[in-house]
């Protein structure tokens, strides 16, 4: 099959997985819907459902009376692996806004609680893209909450990468001030400017270099059966879950799962996973530093 798909257009490749992802999520497709989506004619719509019924004739029966195709009781993917986390992010990106493009048709009632993004300023993020790509330094004019600058004020940074906590974007870069690397938020940098050839490269920091082995377990002070919950919930093997995190993004990781303070809150509900290496991972991650 993966042969077949490699010789076929991308262009046709491409509606043909929206026919599945249609028929999987939707039970259900029509021509308008290939029509609406990718904006070829009627006929052509016709002809990427008959090629889709060459690739899998027993995924799909033609519904006369609504002039639907439906998947049948046999369906099984073929050319797309449905992802669960995908749809999902489909909807939340859907639920803040109706204008995204998606392959989503028969939305159900929804709504997603409200991220406060922080606004970056494109021209901001494209001069940091290019000093990263060509490996230059930045003059940027920041504000820190850092109590060693109180002010806004120029500084000089030599960044080599983009990092996301989930919620907000960050410069890593050298501080040419410190000589130590540290996190700039890119929605404090209120002006910047190419300068010279960067001062570091990316081998240069170690917290971003190495890796921590984060190996994840429920709550011990749960019950047995909330254990299995969790362990369930967060797709754990024999009782635990190992992620590779960054050193530089471990600090940002603990906060995210409220793992720095499982030990101070009452009820294990509230921190229902917890780190059965912490004490060692802190040791070797040491402390991010703010610009």
């Amino acid at each position: 099959m993966s042969d077949i798909s490699s010789r076929r257009p991308w262009g046709v490749q491409r509606r043909l997985e929206f026919i599945e992802f249609r028929l999987y999520w939707e039970g259900q497709i029509n021509r308008g819907d290939i029509s609406d989506t990718f904006g070829v004619s009627t006929p052509q719509a016709s002809t990427d459902l008959s090629a889709y019924r060459e690739v899998a004739p027993e995924n799909l029966v033609y519904d006369s009376s609504l002039k639907v195709y439906r998947a049948s009781d046999q369906f099984e993917p073929q050319l797309i692996k449905p992802d669960a986390n995908q749809y999902l992010s489909q909807l939340r990106t859907f639920s803040r806004d109706k204008t995204s493009d998606t392959w989503l048709g028969d939305i159900p009632d929804l709504d997603a609680m409200p991220i406060p993004f922080r606004k970056v300023e494109p021209s901001i993020l494209r001069t940091a893209l290019t000093a990263i790509k060509a490996k230059r330094s930045l003059e940027i004019f920041y504000h820190s909450m850092n109590d060693e600058y109180p002010e806004p004020m120029w500084r000089a940074i030599s960044p080599h990468a983009l990092a996301s906590d989930g919620l907000r974007w960050h410069i890593r870069a050298l501080c040419h001030r410190s000589r130590t690397f540290k996190d700039f938020i890119l929605s404090r940098c209120r002006d910047c400017k190419l300068a010279d050839d960067a001062l570091a490269k990316a081998d240069d920091d170690w917290q971003w270099r190495e890796f921590l082995e984060v190996k994840l377990i429920p709550n011990p002070k749960l019950s047995a059966e909330q254990q299995k919950t969790i362990a369930m919930d967060y797709e754990m093997h024999d009782g635990k879950r190992v992620m590779s995190i960054r050193k530089a993004l471990f600090y940002y990781f603990k906060k995210r799962l409220r793992l720095d303070i499982a030990e101070q809150v009452d009820h294990p509900k509230e921190t229902p996973v917890i780190v059965e290496n912490y004490e060692t991972l802190l040791k070797e991650a040491k402390y991010r530093q703010d610009g």
